[in-house]
């Protein structure tokens, strides 16, 4: 691992958009990726999500009823301590 070489980790749903809050996501319908960003805030019972404004657009609302889904994607850092992104390393949600 400290050769450079870095395994890619594939992107799997998350259901607790709560959680997201200040992760990196990729915003899905039917099974295409519709926007990348970063969780600004999300609604308690997870049914819709506020992606942040980037280069890629302004902050935006994403309804789960409308077919929309929230995937991550763990990476693996560099250097000589590796670890993968684990439900219990996510943020907490704010209250």
């Amino acid at each position: 691992m400290g050769n450079g070489r870095h395994r890619t980790v594939k992107p799997y749903r998350y259901h607790d958009w709560r959680r997201l809050i200040g992760t990196p996501v990729e915003v899905r319908k039917n099974f295409e990726i519709v926007r990348t960003g970063v969780v600004d805030d999300a609604m308690e019972d997870s049914s819709a999500v506020w992606i942040a404004a980037d280069a890629g657009g302004g902050r935006t609302l994403f309804a789960a009823a409308e077919g929309f889904e929230l995937w991550i994607r763990p990476q693996e850092l560099g250097g000589k301590l590796c670890f993968k992104m684990a439900a219990a390393q996510l943020p907490s949600p704010r209250r």
